[in-house]
């Protein structure tokens, strides 16, 4: 039809209504198929345009035939193609339940004239201003909490939880009473696969950061505190706030600013001579003392002066110090194991050993009391390991230009690396979308994306090891035990620091406070957002 062709606009698609009859349907079945691109599907539309999408029907088989079943099935997809809100949602649904919505929404909307009480032959005139249809694509208030209309709070956080009581440990008691008659049900609902998924999601989320801020705040501290003290706090803390908790599903651990202030803190302390773990105790204290107190007068409810800016400016601090620190720790691998662009190379190393040792051979008593070098050299290909594992047997080092502080010179491990980096940040964005991909049953794709973090962890790590180069891991202590052998678990506030340290020492405990105060409450507020459906 080439005179219908002209008046039809250039980029147009076609949305094709398709009806079959099955005898043997015991409901009716409607399928709604998107083509992406849009194909040209030669006889099925009037003109030779590209169809984007089609629907399928197949109604019930006394319908078929009958009077109203044009009513039924013809002219409700015809109508929803008039609607400009629908055509959006078509293109860009993700699932069935954005598609339901929308029709939803074309119900909500449409004009209903009832039978009898019009006169069919009476003309209705087209409005003379067409409405706007902005006002329809702003999505509503989820779950009817709030009417049209309705004005929200300034900061957008107006729930029970952060109302001001002007009690003495008000917002507390409330607190206790909202989750007391949910306590056991939530390990009752904790049996389900997904929340399995984010059992072992939070698992990897705690750990991994812990460990490694630990390491970091080791080599920052001199070992006063490491990774073994980070776990053992971390493990405490999380098992308390998730227990007694407002919203377990906040991950607590060590955070960037956290880290600068100890750092601080540490250099402080190492130019004027005073004890940092002493030090450290008093501000520690002081810190429970001030969090108890904003507890007791109810500083939370500050919280819903917080606009959605400074939530997401907070959020994206959070993801810019983790990625730093990650780019950060892959660009310094370059140092231990640079690249080289020898083809074939053979290196030539040195093992030194000093021979101030017990040895095995004699009585445990007997030593050599010699300053002499036990010296080990080969030349050998980078992949042998035999001396690497001697030179440690004997705690000697590696001397030569090949050799770093851990061994000899091993290749290709930088590349690895930054394969198994990007390799990781990819798989898992990926297994994360696959819940809207054509792949699989509804079910599987569920799950796949539920464990998708978990997933790309275990796949990276089994890929790494059966490579087997030796890529840089996440040391983790073997014992239980503190990092530093002079002192133990219990530190005394004063030490051997000045008396007046330990009142000093709430200055720094109230810059420590606002920093968790700040990194909790906002962390809380993004979580118990109302699109999250969390209470």
């Amino acid at each position: 039809d080439l005179h219908f062709m002209k008046k039809i606009p250039p980029g147009a698609e076609a949305s094709n209504i398709l009806v079959g009859e099955l005898e043997f349907l015991d409901r009716a079945v409607v399928a709604f198929v998107r083509l992406s691109p849009a194909v040209l599907l030669t006889g099925l539309a009037e003109v030779p345009i590209p169809t984007r999408y089609s629907w399928a029907d197949f109604p019930l088989g006394h319908y078929f035939g009958e009077s109203s079943f044009f009513h039924l099935f013809f002219l409700p997809h015809i109508l929803l193609n008039f609607s400009q809100v629908f055509h959006d949602v078509a293109y860009k649904a993700k699932d069935r339940n954005d598609l339901v919505s929308g029709i939803d929404e074309f119900l909500d909307q449409v004009t209903v004239l009832p039978p009898g009480e019009w006169d069919p032959t009476i003309r209705i005139e087209p409005p003379k201003n067409v409405p706007s249809q902005e006002k329809r694509k702003i999505p509503g208030v989820p779950n009817g909490t709030a009417a049209h209309g309705e004005a929200e709070h300034p900061g957008g956080h107006s729930g029970p939880e952060l109302q001001r009581t002007g009690k003495f440990f008000g917002g507390l008691i409330l607190d206790i009473k909202r989750k007391a008659p949910f306590f056991w049900s939530d390990f009752r609902d904790a049996l389900s696969l997904q929340c399995l998924a984010s059992f072992l999601f939070l698992y990897c989320a705690c750990m991994s950061p812990v460990i490694t801020f630990g390491g970091l705040l080791g080599e920052a501290t001199e070992g006063r505190i490491s990774a073994i003290e980070s776990l053992f706090g971390a493990s405490m803390t999380g098992i308390a706030y998730s227990l007694f908790g407002g919203q377990p599903l906040t991950i607590l651990g060590s955070t960037g600013p956290v880290l600068v202030f100890e750092k601080i803190l540490f250099k402080f302390c190492k130019e004027y001579g005073l004890s940092y773990l002493s030090l450290r105790a008093s501000i520690g204290l002081w810190t429970a003392i001030l969090c108890i107190i904003l507890v007791a007068t109810d500083a939370s409810s500050l919280v819903c002066y917080i606009t959605r800016f400074t939530e997401e400016a907070f959020a994206s601090l959070i993801c810019i110090i983790f990625i730093y620190e990650a780019l950060e720790k892959l660009f310094h691998l370059n140092s231990p194991h640079y690249v080289s662009f020898t083809d074939h190379i053979f290196i030539y190393f040195l093992c030194l050993v000093e021979m101030f040792q017990v040895s095995e051979d004699l009585d445990s008593h007997s030593f050599l009391k010699t300053n002499d070098y036990f010296l080990l050299s080969r030349q050998t290909k980078c992949e042998q390991r035999i001396l690497d594992q001697e030179c440690k047997k004997f705690h000697g080092e590696f001397v030569g230009r090949a050799c770093g502080h851990h061994g000899p010179y091993v290749p290709d491990v930088l590349f690895w690396s930054v394969i198994l980096f990007f390799s990781t940040v990819t798989l898992s964005s990926t297994l994360k979308q696959f819940k809207t991909s054509r792949y699989f049953p509804t079910k599987v794709r569920s799950v796949v994306s539920d464990f998708a973090v978990f997933l790309t962890i275990l796949s990276m790590v089994l890929i790494d090891y059966a490579i087997g180069i030796p890529s840089p891991k996440l040391q983790v202590p073997n014992a239980f035990k503190p990092t530093r052998d002079d002192r133990g678990w219990f530190i005394t506030p004063l030490g051997p620091n000045p008396w007046w340290t330990v009142i000093a020492a709430v200055i720094p405990a109230l810059l420590c406070t606002i920093l968790i105060f700040m990194d909790q409450q906002i962390t809380a507020v993004i979580i118990n957002r109302k699109e999250h459906k969390l209470k």
